[in-house]
């Protein structure tokens, strides 16, 4: 290892005193108006320009890039890693300027795991993780940014075969670690808000609206699962038969359940702090 790479730090100095947070933001058909991708950049700014030299703020988030199953990447305006992007972090990156007292950066930083500027990001987000594939070279460098004080939360993914797929890819990057299920006593649940719920949080394709409710349609129940380190360390947060990013994305969108979505944000923030306190 260089000694350049020995003098990168993924571990934050972040007092929880500086992360009180106000009242959690509420949507409502009055005050529903999608975000533009102009908005959501800012004046002049395109997805073109994510590539910083370092974080652009105290708190800047990772997105993981990665090729699919197939080992190809897939192309077009939203490959399975961009799923929900720009517009879930359009909204929780907005949510975190106002809940909490971090200088947040406005959107995310799309790397691939062999990129070493990965150390320099403690929170790293993949979505739709049962399409994706990671080369021995990328599972080499993920494994050591996670024991490395790394956190990684894996998003929106359903179902047996694509728990198989994630689970290929993540034993070859922790293969001496187990999947549990997160107990209610672990700090992640209480870090800030207490997380004792177990409401599913779906994807807006999964919801079905009734003459008086709306229901969510699952491919099972949901499960908040992960893995530990020695130490007793939550490096890698699964989210699955769920989905955090479209909860975030579908923020102002009165068709969305408000519950879910307050219930996401609350899950995005405790991960955040968990991440940059631990």
């Amino acid at each position: 290892m260089s000694s350049k790479r020995q003098r990168r730090s993924v571990i934050v100095a972040l007092s929880a005193s500086a992360l009180a947070a106000a009242a959690l933001i509420q949507s409502s058909p009055a005050m529903a108006q999608r975000y533009s991708s102009s908005y959501c950049f800012g004046p002049g700014q395109t997805s073109t320009d994510n590539d910083p030299p370092q974080p652009e703020a105290e708190f800047h988030m990772a997105r993981l890039m990665y090729a699919d199953a197939s080992g190809r990447v897939r192309g077009g305006w939203r490959p399975w890693w961009a799923i929900d992007w720009p517009e879930a972090e359009c909204h929780i990156t907005r949510g975190l300027q106002r809940l909490t007292r971090l200088d947040v950066a406005d959107d995310s930083f799309h790397t691939r795991a062999f990129d070493e500027r990965l150390f320099d990001f403690p929170w790293l987000f993949a979505q739709q993780v049962g399409h994706w594939y990671l080369s021995d070279a990328e599972a080499a460098q993920l494994r050591e940014y996670l024991l490395r004080g790394g956190f990684l939360v894996v998003d929106d993914f359903h179902g047996e075969y694509e728990w198989s797929v994630f689970t290929e890819s993540i034993f070859r990057v922790l293969p001496d670690r187990q999947i549990v299920e997160i107990p209610e006593t672990d700090p992640l649940l209480h870090i800030l808000y207490d997380l004792d719920q177990r409401t599913q949080i779906p994807g807006h394709r999964h919801l079905r609206w009734g003459a008086s409710n709306v229901a969510a349609r699952m491919q099972g129940p949901p499960h908040w699962r992960g893995i530990y380190d020695d130490a007793g360390r939550l490096m890698v947060a699964i989210n699955f038969n769920m989905d955090m990013g479209d909860a975030w994305e579908h923020a102002d969108d009165p068709t969305y359940p408000e519950p879910m979505t307050a219930l996401a944000y609350r899950f995005g923030i405790n991960y955040i702090i968990y991440a940059m306190t631990h």
